[in-house]
């Protein structure tokens, strides 16, 4: 995803993931996620944090987000209320945040969900 920010400040989102899945296949677009996750996780806690994700949104273009955003971003992502996103919920919250991910085949997600349980649990 990219982001972009409007004449109203608000951030707007373009939507690469589909096109990504297309491209990699559910496997590799998975890999692509787990690869985003480490990029922006904490290295000592293993976890995305809001320090980790503020420090490291240069490295995907979010860094025009303000703390108010990345709290948001955190919140709606965190679904053990631990304050961080693992890898899971980071996985499950980029499919979130793509409207053409969700609005599209239910398969392509549980596939791609399922490949991400195989590497979270494989460790790949």
């Amino acid at each position: 995803m990219a982001a972009d920010q409007s004449s109203n400040n608000a951030v707007l989102f373009e939507d690469f993931f589909p096109s990504m899945v297309e491209r990699l296949g559910a496997e590799g677009f998975i890999g692509e996620l787990c690869n985003g996750f480490r990029l922006l996780m904490d290295i000592n806690m293993g976890l995305i944090t809001f320090e980790s994700l503020k420090r490291n949104s240069v490295h995907i273009g979010l860094e025009e987000l303000g703390d108010d955003e990345i709290m948001c971003m955190m919140t709606e992502g965190d679904m053990d209320g631990d304050g961080a996103l693992n890898q899971m919920e980071f996985c499950i919250l980029m499919f979130r945040l793509s409207p053409a991910l969700m609005n599209g085949s239910r398969r392509l997600v549980e596939d791609a969900l399922l490949h991400a349980s195989t590497a979270l649990l494989g460790g790949h």
